[in-house]
């Protein structure tokens, strides 16, 4: 069994170095071709949107074949192509077929790996391996921005994309070597997990969160639907729709980020720099956040989280007419490491929420329901991000962030108010 682990282990660095450097790398180089936050808003949305999808497809594959080793050959090896089809690019149009490409195989290796995790260790060791992949995980995205710091330094962006070809093909080696496992487990045990959800919301990318260990029906949403009639049924349709909010308006800020941040005229290099003290700071935050979370409880973490998370997108509107020179950067650091901050402990605190909210025997149906709201509110954030800006300016898109940052933080009350009505009856 341990010598399967160091095997497989071995594809999470390059694979995240190739996955970080393609979610950093594509908008720039929208840009570069001449594109603007409309297109980059399109890319991003469909890329979500192609995840969303990909997470569905790929579990069904999972759970109906296990072919992992086959199933990241095929991710790893489409998304070499894409990578050498963008080295050779010089239009925007090919961008929206590759964008929801690599939207719809990336999302394929972090459910592989789940189960790898499950299947190669006994049930109390999965809470040490998961952290150790998840670890990994960030050395990966943090060297995918080290490397795309110096090399756009020296140089064209273009060329960034032959590093992610190159992550890929050393992940495809890696995965070559993966042995069968001796028995299957269904993916429905890892949301039974308490380990297993954490790692799911541990990811740095929020399509990561996008869960399907069964594909949600109309009737799944009642709790949702429920609200929308004035009705309560259940307080956790609080909890799916503030996350759908938090989301919604989180990814406003994260899709105009890029597109902001050049119409500066920094450089692709210091856009990099950006993103790796950004990568940086979430990952020692989600060290922390365990800790702020056991001491002030999950409730109370997760409205803390808001704070940060407000502040980032606050001080992001502001940068246009308050902060120059030096100055705009301190404060695009300062807006872009509040925003993780926020998310770390937001994202810790709420699986823990979400996992004791949801009734026994029902977590993969509600889970599905979580990651469906989930996706809604990243999709829609890119494209209001992309319509807002084009009609008015960057402040008018930060200011219709916060706000729904806003609102979310008023549902999560609600949810908090419901749920302890229910404790006293």
């Amino acid at each position: 069994m341990e010598s399967i682990n160091k095997k497989w282990l071995g594809f999470i660095i390059p694979s995240n170095i190739a996955a970080e450097g393609l979610h950093t790398v594509i908008p720039l180089f929208v840009i570069r071709l001449g594109g603007g936050i409309g297109e980059v808003s399109v890319m991003i949305a469909i890329h979500y949107g192609a995840a969303a999808l990909g997470s569905i497809f790929w579990g069904k594959i999972l759970d109906q074949y296990h072919a992992k080793k086959a199933i990241l050959l095929v991710s790893f090896s489409v998304i070499l192509l894409s990578c050498l089809w963008l080295y050779n690019t010089t239009k925007i149009e090919p961008l929206y077929i590759i964008s929801p490409l690599t939207g719809f195989f990336l999302t394929a290796r972090g459910q592989v790996t789940q189960m790898l995790v499950m299947e190669t260790s006994p049930n109390n060791q999965w809470s040490k391996l998961f952290a150790r992949t998840s670890m990994l995980s960030t050395f990966g995205s943090l060297g995918a921005m080290v490397i795309g710091a110096v090399w756009s330094f020296y140089f064209d962006t273009r060329q960034y994309f032959m590093i992610c070809a190159l992550a890929t093909a050393v992940s495809i080696a890696i995965s070559l070597q993966i042995s069968k496992t001796h028995f299957h487990i269904e993916r429905n045990t890892l949301v039974q997990s308490m380990h297993g959800v954490q790692h799911i919301f541990s990811h740095l990318r929020m399509h990561n969160h996008l869960y399907f260990p069964k594909v949600p029906e109309l009737y799944d949403f009642k709790h949702i639907i429920s609200l929308l009639k004035g009705n309560v049924s259940h307080e956790i349709g609080f909890l799916f729709l503030t996350n759908f909010l938090f989301y919604f308006g989180s990814n406003i800020y994260f899709t105009a980020l890029t597109p902001f941040l050049k119409s500066f005229g920094l450089s692709d290099s210091t856009v990099f720099l950006l993103y790796l003290l950004q990568t940086g700071t979430m990952a020692g935050f989600f060290f922390l956040a365990p800790k702020i979370i056991t001491r002030v409880g999950e409730e109370r973490s997760t409205m803390v989280a808001y704070v940060p998370r407000i502040a980032g997108v606050v001080i992001a509107g502001s940068l246009a007419t308050l902060f120059i020179g030096s100055g705009l950067l301190a404060a695009a650091i300062a807006s872009m490491c509040l925003m993780v901050v926020g998310f770390s402990i937001y994202s810790t605190s709420n699986s823990v929420l979400l996992f004791k909210a949801i009734p026994k025997g029902f977590e993969g149906t509600y889970l599905g329901v979580n990651s469906s709201m989930v996706g809604m509110g990243v999709f829609g954030g890119a494209l209001t991000a992309g319509f807002v800006t084009r009609t008015f300016n960057y402040p008018a898109t930060f200011l219709i962030s916060s706000l729904i940052l806003f609102g979310s933080v008023v549902l999560f009350r609600m949810y908090l108010y419901h749920k302890l009505s229910g404790r006293i009856l």
